[in-house]
């Protein structure tokens, strides 16, 4: 087998999930398995989670259709507002929960369930306090099932609280509409902050990294990625990869692993930049086709990139063969 090959511990996932859960005092949990669950395959991500999470989060209607052709059953929220036709069609027919941004996406998806998404500060995605009311004479009570915002900076107290005071104020007024429906506001950040409201939607702390600003133990890595060895070749000068060779070599070895894979060219996984489908390493002693670990942790990968391990996570998986551990 030529392609990287990535470890994924559905066990880790799990414990972390379990985890997550014991302090939500039965509290709503949307677990975030968009973008292919963070690079860990979202639909087994989410089958593994099934008992544990009330709910998932998708990004596109693709992902949700994708869960439900998997077999999930629980509630799925796509994230992304709906931008066509193409999108209320797929949500009406694999039962997705749509996210509302303004009065048009509102008439858009009349008679479909609904989460509002308020800007509270992030300005990203969301209504603004000034539409909130407009917007809720539009969605029909018995189509509202939630309300949530996002914070920018969950790690910073005080700009968390100006977020949870807007809010407060968005909560009470689509309360006013129905009571019943579920109010959030915090993604892992939040979580850890302790701005639980009617749930959380936790994604980075699933797979077991903590969001930046935050210094938490207890949650477990799940993603190995290990590169298989193709040729060992006696250094004849010149250069290691395409870069001059700063010393003299015996032999080198060259493993099946690249930029197309997702890695960072100009961060070294052994000798010289990583090529598009391949980098060399000095004095590696195995057979061909052996496999060696070149990423157990995301986050020490991705400060070494100077990116964060979100970024790492979802690219390093591009060209994987993926091995479940259950």
């Amino acid at each position: 087998m030529q392609r990287t090959l990535s470890v994924i511990d559905l066990r880790a996932i799990r414990a972390n999930a379990l985890k997550i859960k014991s302090r939500l005092n039965g509290k709503r949990f949307y677990a975030v398995v968009k973008a292919d669950g963070y690079g860990h395959g979202a639909e087994e991500v989410a089958r593994a989670l099934s008992g544990i999470a009330d709910g998932f989060c998708v990004a596109l209607t693709q992902e949700g259709a994708a869960l439900r052709i998997a077999g999930v059953r629980e509630e799925i929220l796509v994230l992304t507002p709906p931008l066509g036709n193409d999108d209320m069609a797929r949500a009406k027919l694999y039962n997705l929960t749509l996210s509302v941004n303004s009065v048009k996406t509102a008439l858009m998806c009349r008679g479909l369930p609904v989460h509002i998404q308020v800007n509270t500060g992030m300005n990203r995605l969301g209504c603004n306090m000034a539409e909130l009311s407009n917007v809720l004479e539009v969605v029909s009570p018995e189509c509202l099932k939630g309300i949530y915002s996002h914070l920018y900076a969950p790690q910073e107290v005080s700009a968390a609280s100006e977020q949870l005071k807007v809010f407060n104020e968005a909560e009470r007024l689509a309360k006013g509409v129905n009571t019943a429906i579920c109010a959030h506001l915090s993604a892992s950040g939040g979580f850890l902050r302790g701005v639980l409201k009617d749930g959380v939607r936790c994604g980075i702390l699933l797979y077991g990294y903590v969001p930046s600003g935050f210094n938490v133990q207890g949650y477990t890595p799940a993603l190995n990625v290990y590169a298989r060895k193709v040729q060992d070749t006696k250094f004849i000068g010149g250069g290691m990869g395409y870069s001059k060779a700063q010393r003299n070599y015996d032999i080198i070895t060259c493993f099946r692993l690249g930029y197309a894979d997702g890695f960072s060219r100009t961060v070294p996984l052994g000798e010289g930049n990583l090529c598009m489908d391949s980098f060399i390493k000095d004095d590696w002693r195995g057979n061909m086709g052996e496999l060696t670990c070149v990423m157990d942790n995301a986050e020490s990968y991705a400060k070494r990139c100077g990116t964060i391990c979100y970024e790492v996570l979802t690219s390093v998986t591009r060209r994987s063969e993926r091995v479940y551990i259950r």
